[in-house]
């Protein structure tokens, strides 16, 4: 096995650039993809978020990257700079994107991207100046780890057959929960809810009343009322301690405001272990929990992101659950309500109603809780309704949520061969990949005992 320099195995390694913002025939109505840095990091970039020009693309020096190109962010704060994806389509980018148009003659493009994320922190070592930004020179003459091509593609192989499981899971779960959302606001903003016939409620003709407080029609017979009248109890976070002391000795998960869209299945969940007092055992999550994220936001993020917690959810860890100090957990006085409260919660929140439920204290957004559950009034639906509701979404987040540790595992199994692969100590042959990738049975076997399935040197 060979090291061979980026530049070496590639046809053009080039950056983008940002046509004038001023000029609006280089952005008004355009249809070219145009990615900056904050975009990668994933495996594929398909679209963008801005758009340039056909006039763009003739005006100015920018090029349009073939498919399967690879970007590499050069500037970016935080995790950013050294994130690599693969462009899927015919792509422009930004100047802060180094995009390697790899010769399929010398090299695997999947490969490639594969080896540069094991490389991921030698990457953002090269960078240099006050910004620790990387350039794109730097970048031609790093070296990485080239066997002969049928080997690379093999290897690639192996590792995309895995993010593709992912992938579908991912998939799986956006139309289920698609599905969810559009049965809440189909039964409980709508309001066609099935009748006692059966019937969709308000399409035909159940009887709606005025209600003053929210100033529009619900159904005959639904109440308004707060969201604390939802509410049982509440419980604060913990931090603990980060290592095993003196009566700090329950060793727990901490789930932060930075973990709650991985809980929900947007991201990754990196919750720290940590060790708490056994006092405050009465902390610990529990199904029928949620979590909702108290301090924190952004400008164009509020405070309140929400997760709910389920027996599945549990099932994805290893260690009891707690939230951190900047999050409060929530458990409501019925069962049957939990799957309306968590889609109106989230319907509030997505619609940027907390936005003015907020405080500051030493520049920190802080969400004004009491203040919020208390004087908010939502349509309280009966409990039979609930219960319907119930009953339909429960086995879908389970699904869900089993989907979502399946993930878990499987990135577990990618991460671990990841770099055993690049460097030689694995070998697989065609059969483990074709076999191992069946069913989601199979999959979570591999993880259970990875080495058994594959040939470790040494």
């Amino acid at each position: 096995m060979n090291n061979r320099s980026l530049k070496s195995i590639s046809i053009k390694i080039s950056s983008g650039l940002t046509p004038l913002r001023s000029n609006n025939k280089f952005w008004d109505d355009g249809d070219i993809s145009w990615v900056k840095t904050e975009q990668l990091g994933k495996k594929y970039v398909y679209n963008s978020i801005e758009k340039i020009t056909k006039y763009a693309l003739e005006n100015t020096s920018i090029k349009l990257n073939p498919a399967n190109t690879l970007s590499i962010a050069m500037y970016g704060e935080g995790k950013t700079r050294g994130s690599v994806s693969i462009l899927k389509n015919e792509t422009t980018t930004n100047q802060a994107c180094c995009n390697i148009e790899i010769d399929k003659n010398k090299a695997d493009f999947e490969y490639v991207y594969y080896n540069l994320k094991t490389h991921y922190s030698n990457l953002r070592n090269l960078s240099s100046g006050v910004r620790k930004n990387l350039n794109s020179n730097d970048i031609k003459n790093f070296e990485i780890q080239i066997p002969n091509l049928s080997i690379q593609k093999k290897i690639a192989k192996v590792l995309s057959d895995l993010d593709a499981k992912i992938e579908v899971n991912n998939k799986i779960n956006q139309e289920l929960e698609a599905m969810e959302k559009t049965l809440y606001d189909y039964w409980f903003v709508q309001f066609d809810f099935p009748d006692e016939n059966g019937k969709p409620y308000k399409s035909s003709g159940g009887k709606m009343v005025f209600n003053k407080e929210l100033k529009r029609e619900i159904p005959e017979g639904w109440e308004v009322d707060s969201l604390s009248s939802w509410i049982k109890n509440d419980k604060s976070g913990d931090w603990g301690k980060e290592k095993l002391q003196g009566n700090y000795i329950n060793k727990v998960s901490c789930i932060r405001g930075a973990d709650l869209n991985g809980l929900n299945g947007k991201g990754e969940v990196k919750s720290p272990t940590r060790f708490i007092l056994e006092k405050n055992n009465h902390k610990i999550l529990e199904v029928g929990d949620f979590i909702i994220e108290i301090s924190g936001g952004s400008p164009t993020q509020s405070t309140g992101r929400m997760s709910f917690i389920i027996k599945e959810t549990l099932e994805r860890f290893e260690n009891p659950l707690i939230c951190s100090n900047f999050c409060k957990a929530v458990t409501l006085k019925e069962e049957k309500s939990f799957f309306n409260f968590a889609y109106e919660w989230k319907r509030l929140y997505d619609a940027g109603v907390l936005f003015g439920w907020e405080g500051k204290t030493s520049g920190i957004k802080n969400l004004l809780f009491e203040s919020f559950v208390t004087n908010h009034k939502s349509v309280i639906p009966p409990i039979k309704n609930m219960e319907m509701f119930y009953k339909k979404i429960n086995p879908i987040q389970a699904k869900i949520q089993t989907n979502l540790k399946q993930n878990q595992k499987l990135a577990e199994l990618r991460d671990w061969l990841l770099p055993m692969l690049m460097n030689g100590q694995v070998r697989v042959t065609h059969s483990d990949v074709d076999q191992n990738l069946k069913e989601s049975e199979e999959q979570l076997g591999m993880v259970a005992e990875p080495e058994a399935k594959y040939k470790v040197k040494g």
